[in-house]
């Protein structure tokens, strides 16, 4: 898929005196203005304060880290969750050092591109201070074509405890905004994993670390930056779809631009487009006659496209961005009935009845978990006859590997925001962070046809509103609310991703009812195990859709 992490790593560069080594890097054609160089070798982590350098896994997490070097025991195994909370206190560092050929150098254009700083972090890039990171799920860019030498380049990242950098945060305006499983209430102020800080069904580990790969890339002229696959009409005569082609130039100038469907002889072709220096968007119409439709586990078959973009100058291929998509008609019916309003997906014009689970995250530190993790994991919901997961707001925007894999198996995704269970500040630098937050994971998913909706929190609405867990607090609290998933997610979600549909919360009526209400939107039935009702209670639930309830 376009623009995620996983499609730019080719390799990695290991640092040998006077040698550059490329350990599995397979460079660009001719024809391809870019080099991407994975830095995933070489690392070193340490406390800070401490004089000791150790090896270190990159992606990973200081948790991992510490593990592998045998510093800290197994963190599942008895109580050693207890003996280990002094780690989340600390700071910690991570370094590595890597050389950069001359074929990289030459280029006109090189970044830097953390895909994952976990959370709070300073890096510098020989010795001079080149971003200070305070988001988990944001992509950090950063241009270096003036700060890289040829050799000895050295990287060091800074780690700040992700529970001491806002603790000053904490009752500021005279009240505190309550996390009910974070026992020192400052996950609110951190964009970062929610569950890290514990749960009802999973342990303390607030981690820190490199937890997605950090690419070099190198370009010169022009590149595809981004390719958007808009459905604007499916049906089993034809698909009628829009190209958003991101093109990134580093002067004026005028290309040709195509649009392909692999396997299928269908092209479509805009000649002499006029592109500014800077990001330029060309929409660029495609039909595919007779489509194959994707449909959820036990409707139909999963068929997938490759569809590609190319940008050519004076006859020459320049770039492409290819991505694998499904081909289907989404629809979320919210339609007055005689028993309130529905709440029902419907998918190439056939209503889908939901059977599915939660997904959380599948370990406790992120970066473990491989593609045949998910795989086993997936396949087993599978073959459970489920067709949907919610990926709940407690977690992580997952890896690519889960959404290609629910894309291969027919597994409906419902989407959360992660935000969870707490409430969350509205000031300009929080929603600043939480808006570009947003715009990477819904440009990152927006291809997968096995996501059907964005949904912005869990249980938060529900929280102030019919759980009481708002206790004292004032009503600006609320005003922050409508601000984050009110007006600011759906305003992304309809700039980005303007085909599907965007729910505030979960459980919610979109405040038309309150939430859990039998009549309209989502339920979460926790009376049969928290209320110790008997199982015989589910029987007499007749809500419009039921997005989480369970027994431990």
């Amino acid at each position: 898929m376009s623009a995620d992490w996983r499609s730019v790593r080719l390799g990695a560069v290991l640092v040998i005196p006077l040698t550059v080594v490329t350990v599995g890097c397979r460079l660009e054609t001719p024809r391809d203005p870019r080099i991407t160089v994975a830095l995933d070798q070489g690392w070193q982590f340490r406390q800070t304060g401490t004089e000791k350098w150790y090896p270190a896994e990159v992606p990973g997490c200081v948790h991992t880290d510490l593990l592998q070097n045998r510093l800290i025991p197994d963190p599942f195994y008895r109580e050693n969750e207890k003996d280990l909370q002094w780690i989340e206190d600390a700071d910690w560092e991570y370094r590595t050092v890597f050389d950069v050929s001359p074929d990289i150098l030459e280029k006109q254009e090189l970044e830097l591109v953390f895909h994952g700083l976990d959370t709070y972090a300073t890096v510098l890039l020989n010795d001079e201070q080149i971003l200070d990171a305070d988001n988990m799920f944001r992509v950090w860019r950063v241009e270096v074509g003036t700060k890289l030498r040829e050799r000895g380049n050295v990287l060091e990242i800074h780690f700040r405890s992700p529970v001491k950098n806002d603790v000053h945060r904490i009752g500021e305006r005279g009240y505190e905004l309550p996390a009910v499983f974070d026992a020192k209430n400052t996950s609110p102020y951190t964009r970062k994993a929610p569950y890290h800080f514990g749960w009802d069904w999973g342990p303390r580990f607030v981690t820190s670390g490199l937890w997605r790969p950090v690419v070099l890339s190198a370009w010169n002229d022009i590149r595809l930056s981004d390719l958007q696959v808009v459905q604007r009409e499916i049906g089993p005569g034809v698909a009628r779809l829009t190209l958003n082609i991101e093109i990134e130039a580093d002067r004026d100038g005028k290309v040709d631009v195509v649009g392909k469907v692999a396997d299928r002889a269908i092209r479509a072709k805009m000649n002499d487009v006029k592109v500014e220096k800077g990001a330029n968007l060309v929409p660029l119409d495609l039909e595919v006659p007779d489509p194959n439709l994707w449909w959820p586990n036990g409707l139909g078959d999963q068929p997938l496209y490759e569809i590609t973009a190319m940008v050519v100058v004076d006859g020459v291929e320049k770039d492409r961005l290819s991505v694998r998509t499904g081909l289907r008609s989404l629809e979320l019916v919210r339609r007055n009935d005689e028993w309130g309003e529905s709440f029902q997906f419907v998918v190439n014009g056939v209503p889908v009845f939901a059977k599915g689970a939660n997904w959380i995250p599948a370990d406790s530190f992120t970066p473990r978990v491989t593609r045949d993790r998910y795989r086993d994991l997936l396949h087993s919901a599978k073959d459970a006859n489920m067709n949907m997961l919610r990926v709940w707001g407690g977690g992580i925007y997952e890896d690519r590997d889960f959404y290609e894999l629910c894309d291969q198996l027919g597994i409906m995704v419902w989407q959360d925001f992660m935000f969870a269970c707490a409430f969350y500040p509205g000031d300009e630098a929080f929603l600043g962070s939480v808006r570009q937050e947003a715009i990477d994971n819904v440009r990152r998913l927006r291809n997968h046809p096995s996501v059907v909706l964005w949904c912005g929190n869990n249980e938060v609405e529900a929280f102030w509103r019919e759980w009481g867990i708002k206790g004292d607090l004032p009503d600006e609290v609320w005003s922050d609310y409508l601000k984050i998933f009110h007006e600011l997610l759906p305003e992304v979600v309809a700039e980005h991703d303007p085909t599907r549909d965007y729910w505030p919360s979960s459980p919610s009526s979109d405040l038309k009812r309150l939430p859990n209400s039998m009549e309209a939107g989502d339920i979460h039935h926790w009376g049969v195990w928290h209320l110790r009702w008997p199982f015989e209670r589910y029987e007499e639930s007749t809500p419009r859709f039921v997005s989480e309830y369970g027994f431990q």
